[in-house]
């Protein structure tokens, strides 16, 4: 096996693997993992949720202008800046402390981690050779899985008993630079291979009820993928008797997130995405109330791993039904749907920020959110109950012709 031949699905996924963990790892949950750390030290969770909301408008900023990349190699280029960014605003808070250098390294950070979630998905859709990819996109989402545990364990392993949280940095960010160098040779097009193919022009029949309101219920996901993705070790540790206990959940999520787009993928095709997608969001909703309903470990723990098991699963889950409804278009609504994401995931930390200075406490965010992704699940209720009914009146028509 040639694991540098750059047609090999296998070597495909890999990189693809790579650049998640890369762009989603380094570059964003390296920062969840480190934050605990960071408020005993520099930040509080005012400006922890500022930092994260400005990394999710670059994340926002991202998926929008993935929008308009419609041809295979304009994507490879927005791709590879995505690897360098992820690089360079990593550097950035190992070198410098300077609140408002943060604060641009993080809208760029959140850029970069766009365009490898959606325009390196694209990608390496493109490059698969084979018929149904819908289990091989399975396998490249448990990237975010891996992308959670790799960064974590490498964290820990430099933060043993000291707080070294810059160093840390500045070690994660020469790592990223050593890793990109993979997905940097492997997903590029031979301009021969890809010499037809052509740019689509939107079509804006792809814009069903069905699918807007798949476009709102993913809002809603991202809001609750983000409270817990900025807040949740934290979260934990200021639960009374589990002081230090949010640093071995945060790496249960990544663990129990490695295998679940595989195992929900697999759920979607025997029992439909849309009902998975419904069935994950109402897990989601019980994993967030755990930590407002009790302080006993071993169920909070199970909340770290509900979140785990089901928000990759879900960022899955969307992009795949996302994918079977665009046709030509996959990058276009992939950037929509990509985009309410990324709202939700600036509104999150803000509203979580403002009921923290009130209440002094994560519990009215944990309600707020649980309740928000629950509308969510309501949502694609609706939504699936339309398109039922769209199909049975089709199916009436025909009967009476």
């Amino acid at each position: 096996m040639n694991l540098f031949n750059k047609n090999s699905n296998i070597s495909i996924l890999i990189a693809g693997i790579i650049s998640i963990i890369i762009g989603v790892g380094v570059a964003r949950f390296a920062f969840t993992s480190l934050l605990p750390l960071m408020i005993e030290d520099i930040l509080t969770i005012k400006s922890a949720g500022i930092l994260a909301s400005i990394n999710y408008l670059g994340y926002l900023i991202g998926s929008i202008s993935a929008i308009f990349i419609k041809d295979i190699y304009s994507r490879i280029i927005f791709f590879r800046i995505g690897l360098v960014l992820s690089v360079l605003s990593t550097l950035t808070l190992a070198l410098s402390t300077n609140e408002i250098l943060w604060m641009v390294s993080r809208l760029f950070a959140g850029f970069g981690t766009s365009m490898i979630l959606v325009v390196c998905s694209s990608i390496v859709m493109s490059k698969l050779n084979m018929k149904n990819k819908t289990k091989a996109m399975g396998y490249y989402f448990s990237g975010v899985g891996f992308s959670i545990v790799v960064t974590d364990i490498i964290i820990k392993g430099i933060n043993y008993n000291e707080n070294l949280w810059q160093n840390t940095w500045l070690i994660l960010s020469l790592f990223a630079l050593f890793c990109s160098t993979y997905p940097w040779y492997i997903l590029s097009i031979d301009k021969k291979t890809y010499s037809e193919i052509i740019k689509h022009k939107i079509d804006k029949n792809i814009f069903t009820p069905f699918v807007i309101l798949l476009i709102f219920t993913y809002f809603c996901e991202g809001i609750g993928f983000v409270v817990q993705a900025t807040f949740l070790p934290d979260i934990i540790n200021s639960l009374e008797g589990l002081e230090g206990y949010g640093s071995l959940t945060w790496l249960l999520v990544g663990i129990a997130g490695i295998p679940s787009s595989i195992i929900w993928m697999r759920f979607a095709h025997n029992y439909g995405s849309v009902n998975m997608i419904i069935l994950a969001l109402l897990i989601q909703v019980v994993g967030i109330l755990i930590p407002t309903l009790t302080n006993n470990i071993f169920l909070n723990l199970l909340s770290g791993i509900l979140y785990g098991c089901t928000f990759i699963g879900l960022v899955a889950l969307f992009m795949n039904l996302g994918g079977k409804f665009s046709g030509k278009n996959s990058v276009v609504l992939m950037g929509i749907i990509t985009s309410a994401y990324g709202l939700g995931m600036i509104l999150g930390p803000l509203y979580c920020v403002v009921l923290f200075e009130k209440y002094n406490s994560y519990e009215y965010s944990l309600y707020l959110t649980a309740f928000i992704v629950l509308v969510g699940a309501l949502l694609l209720t609706l939504a699936k109950g339309l398109k039922l009914r769209k199909i049975i009146i089709k199916k009436d028509i025909k009967c009476h012709l």
